[in-house]
């Protein structure tokens, strides 16, 4: 009996949020070692599923390193990074194309679907949303940094992803987009889920880490910071507290912030459930980001 009490209060606790947060879009960004583990990956799907089933509106925006990676590997071909960036010639192209917007798009619509919920893949062969144009970076002198055939997302094709979100379907979008000339373009995933959720104007926008969140110690998962504000967040950067690889996703989540959506989270995804228990909970077990 007091097993069954404990879960009614748990239920008790998440009827708050799931009343706030109804109707309301979430955009989920995919990708990393999370990806690459199958208990992981259903566990946070079947979260997925959850929040649609109380009303929420997800919205999943994928990356496929690893498999890309693996793609390359079997083709024969090397990477190359720039920056950071997988430079991404047309043979890399075409296995981007093949396994981010193909296999690994078919996959989270198909897990999706197994878990009781209703995906929906757009991606080349369905329906592109994602629209942009050539990136390109500089050097230490000025100089132009040839990416290849990567890019930055310019226009999203909110409708399409709203019809889908109002008919409880979740949208399945890999990080790929199509410049004017019809040339397909590589995206960062980070980015662009950050496109996304600034088109859609969402309530939120998850990231999931391969860490817990943001950290006053990196090497410390007990220093996690559960709550920052945006001029909080920047003091922990000129401090030195936030660096290296998460110096970039919180600048985006500020970015992000100042675009009008309410509240970023970093997660781990490894954790079983851990979107449930950031979204669902009063305390959380990430780091959100918001304004003020």
């Amino acid at each position: 009996m007091r097993e069954a009490i404990q879960k009614a209060d748990t239920l008790i606790e998440a009827m708050q949020w799931i009343r706030e947060f109804r109707g309301k879009v979430t955009v989920i960004k995919l990708g990393g070692s999370v990806m690459e583990d199958e208990a992981a990956m259903s566990s946070l799907l079947l979260d997925v599923v959850f929040m649609e089933t109380v009303g929420m509106r997800p919205v999943i925006v994928h990356g496929g390193g690893a498999a890309i990676s693996r793609g390359m590997a079997d083709a024969g071909l090397e990477p190359r990074w720039v920056q950071g960036r997988r430079y991404t010639d047309d043979a890399v192209l075409e296995i981007v194309e093949r396994v981010l917007a193909g296999s690994v798009n078919r996959r989270i619509v198909d897990e999706i679907d197994r878990l009781g919920g209703r995906a929906e893949g757009l991606n080349f062969d369905t329906r592109n949303v994602l629209f942009g144009e050539r990136m390109g970076l500089k050097d230490a002198d000025g100089g132009d940094i040839d990416l290849g055939h990567v890019g930055k997302v310019t226009r999203v094709d909110c409708e399409t992803i709203d019809d889908l979100c109002r008919r409880w379907v979740v949208p399945v979008i890999p990080s790929m987009c199509v410049a004017e000339s019809g040339q397909k373009l590589n995206v960062n995933a980070d980015t662009a889920a950050t496109a996304v959720a600034r088109a859609l104007g969402a309530e939120k926008l998850v990231f999931l880490s391969d860490v817990n969140g943001v950290r006053r110690d990196k090497n410390d998962p007990d220093s996690l910071v559960h709550s920052l504000t945006a001029q909080q967040a920047r003091d922990l950067i000129a401090s030195g507290a936030i660096e290296s690889g998460m110096i970039p996703k919180v600048q985006a989540c500020l970015e992000t912030l100042e675009c009008g959506v309410r509240k970023i989270h970093i997660i781990d995804g490894r954790l079983r459930h851990s979107l449930l228990l950031e979204v669902y909970t009063s305390r959380g077990v990430g780091t959100e980001i918001s304004q003020a």
